[in-house]
């Protein structure tokens, strides 16, 4: 088999999916609380709902993908967002009543912390390097 008949055709990551138990919940918690925009809001053929949100300056978004037997909630999602000054996101969430972690410096490695949603899903803010 040649190279070219073994490697897929995807270039990006556009989206990735968190379980949630409450669509609108997630969305008060995604947009009020941490800002980002809503960027889908669409009925589903089974009649669930598509809904996705992402910072505003993003360019892979956040599914809220209803939560079922097989997807649950309570997860590490492995997502690791960037910020440009972890210190101040980890601040403002604190203010806003999310349940965040300890922020985190070790030499040569960017500061960040973990954050819990309204599911308690683990989600990370990594700073940025420059």
């Amino acid at each position: 088999m040649s190279k070219e008949a073994t490697v897929t055709k995807i270039v990006d990551i556009g989206v990735v999916g968190v379980p949630v138990t409450s669509q609108e919940r997630a969305l008060e918690f995604y947009v009020g609380k941490l800002g980002f925009e809503k960027r889908a809001d669409a009925p589903m053929p089974n009649g669930g709902r598509w809904v996705m949100v992402a910072p505003p300056a993003a360019d892979t978004a956040v599914a809220l993908v209803a939560a079922t037997e097989d997807i649950p909630t309570w997860v590490e999602t492995g997502i690791r967002f960037i910020s440009t000054d972890a210190a101040a996101d980890r601040a403002r969430m604190a203010a806003f009543g999310v349940d965040v972690g300890e922020l985190l410096r070790w030499p040569g490695v960017p500061a960040m912390f973990a954050f819990r949603d309204q599911d308690n899903n683990r989600l990370e803010v990594i700073e940025a390097n420059d």
